[in-house]
């Protein structure tokens, strides 16, 4: 079997003894021979955390699973501080039928207990990723219901994140205008969509526009000044694109659009009082 040895120390290691890289190449170059394993490659890591996988030649090692059949390190700790990210070179592993093996805690995939084991730990993984969604979320409602800015994720169209707040970029900021202005003249989402590109205008990432884009931009209340999340609707202290009289008729117009299949859409009251949405 060929084996990938990796080695990392951080700064705050280097001082510990038995954690210095000849130390750890030494124990794992032995272990390979008693297990029978080729030396395929060594990959070193000295002075990044594992905290995060940016690491040259722990990206480089996966880039080249290719070339070996299984990765020993000398600790669980050395090849990951993160069970996220723990679980999901597993399962990056587990798609390219690669094995693990973790010398100093018998933790190896190579056998059926050592299996088990991982299997484990990476239900246990996941039972984490899953308690901090939930956290998040709890605290995300909570931040909404006081009003305390944006809450969504990314760059929205229109507008630049930074520092914590939103500010509109004209130029976006005209596009927007005029979906809305095209929308209630008439036209659907996809011949929006359609116009956009026929006019050469990107989108936030460069590309072409389609019609769950416009979509997103017509029903999203952030353009006159609100935020949503999970059903509260609140009044935000951004500049809004357009005032709550246009986007209220996009929702009617909407709404009366897609009356045949029961939808129903979410008005803002010009007070600013808190709704659901």
């Amino acid at each position: 079997m060929r084996a990938a040895i990796y080695a990392r120390v951080s700064t705050e290691d280097q001082a510990k003894e038995g954690f210095s890289i000849p130390a750890q190449l030494k124990r794992l170059n032995a272990y390979c021979k008693a297990r029978n394993w080729q030396n395929a490659s060594q990959y070193v890591d000295e002075g990044f955390s594992g905290r995060d996988v940016k690491r040259p030649a722990y990206q480089r090692m996966m880039d080249e699973k290719e070339k070996w059949d299984v990765l020993v390190v000398l600790k669980m700790d050395r090849i990951h501080r993160n069970s996220r990210n723990f679980a999901q070179m597993m399962d990056s592993l587990n798609a390219w039928k690669k094995e693990f093996n973790s010398m100093q805690e018998a933790f190896d995939t190579t056998t059926a207990i050592g299996r088990f084991v991982m299997d484990t730990i990476q239900r246990i993984a996941q039972l984490e990723s899953e308690q901090i969604g939930e956290r998040v979320k709890v605290g995300m409602t909570q931040k909404a219901r006081k009003g305390a800015g944006y809450l969504g994720f990314g760059q929205p169209f229109g507008y630049l994140y930074q520092d914590r707040s939103l500010s509109v970029i004209e130029s976006e900021a005209e596009v927007v205008q005029t979906i809305h202005e095209l929308y209630l003249n008439g036209l659907s989402m996809q011949d929006i969509a359609s116009h956009l590109d026929a006019n050469n205008v990107n989108s936030k990432k460069g590309t072409g526009w389609s019609k769950e884009a416009v979509s997103n931009i017509l029903h999203n209340p952030l353009y006159c000044g609100y935020v949503r999340w999970d059903g509260v609707l609140r009044k935000s202290h951004h500049v809004p694109i357009i005032s709550i009289d246009t986007y209220n008729h996009v929702q009617a117009a909407i709404q009366g659009r897609l009356r045949s299949s029961g939808g129903t859409n979410s008005f803002i009251q010009p007070e600013g009082s808190m709704s659901n949405g």
